[in-house]
């Protein structure tokens, strides 16, 4: 992808059409690198230590995200934070970043389609109405009576 670069060294990106036909202008993107200091990025020992220190701390956050995925708690949330906290050093982690944050933006212009808003909402309600029976089916059989049985 080419694309210029204005006085602020941000990546300009070029102008769009949207599906409704109107002209948007996506905001510049930053450019890829270090946003290390300036004072730690003159010597290579201060900014490699600033990279593991970096590093490590994503690090963390990432497995604190990752082991929070199956108990209750924000574990997507944790580890995008992680990867923003990376993403301060190392160009991988913002390439993976501005691809995640594209899909996350297509998703949402899809889901705002009417056209899929409809269908969302009719999936949305046939599942409830087919809940709503199967819990009709379960009083009517077995009354309001838990499964299982509890001696006190």
């Amino acid at each position: 992808m080419h694309a210029e670069s204005d006085e602020r060294g941000d990546v300009v990106v070029p102008t769009t059409v949207k599906s409704t036909g109107e002209l948007t202008e996506e905001p510049p993107e930053r450019a890829l690198g270090s946003r290390a200091p300036g004072f730690i990025k003159g010597s290579k020992t201060l900014h490699m230590s600033w990279q593991v220190g970096v590093f490590v701390v994503g690090l963390a956050v990432v497995g604190v995200g990752v082991v929070l995925l199956p108990l209750p708690g924000p574990g997507w949330l944790i580890i995008f934070g992680g990867m923003a906290i990376w993403a301060t050093e190392f160009v991988w982690a913002q390439l993976v970043l501005r691809w995640t944050r594209r899909k996350v933006t297509e998703a949402a212009q899809k889901a705002l389609d009417p056209k899929v808003r409809r269908r969302n909402i009719i999936l949305t309600t046939v599942g409830l109405v087919i809940m709503a029976v199967l819990a009709g089916i379960y009083l009517w059989k077995f009354g309001f009576v838990m499964p299982w049985k509890i001696d006190q």
